[in-house]
């Protein structure tokens, strides 16, 4: 069996963008590893005191397309953060369980990258 020339062409460019689209798959997995948030303090399902102001300790690496991130006091967003590493000063909280959550954005506030999720109780 006899292949043209043509068929051949094609051959070799499918298989050269089957190769292309497998490494740009893999390196899509590297970034997204790349991305990271830690949330230091406070522990997940920690008591703190209900009417004071908390700090919310973090280490955020944002990832590609990530910009910055905002801090979610329940369904409430706050301001934009673009400190790495830091404190962030929590609202004041009424009695009650709370969800803190840190989400990773883009410059249009479009979240792009992982976020990270804790339940306080303030009593």
């Amino acid at each position: 069996m006899r292949i043209s020339r043509l068929t051949s062409f094609l051959l070799v460019a499918l298989l050269f963008l089957v190769s292309i689209t497998a490494i740009a798959a893999d390196s899509m997995k590297m970034d997204s590893q790349n991305a990271s948030i830690k949330i230091l303090s406070p522990a997940n399902k920690a008591q703190i005191d209900a009417g004071e102001e908390y700090p919310l300790k973090y280490e955020v690496v944002p990832g590609p397309g990530g910009d910055h991130f905002h801090v979610w006091v329940d369904d409430d967003r706050g301001p934009g953060v673009h400190d790495a590493k830091g404190t962030y000063m929590l609202p004041k909280l009424s009695p009650g369980t709370h969800t803190i959550t840190i989400k990773v954005v883009d410059k249009g506030h479009v979240p792009t990258g992982p976020q990270q999720s804790i339940t306080v109780i303030a009593k």
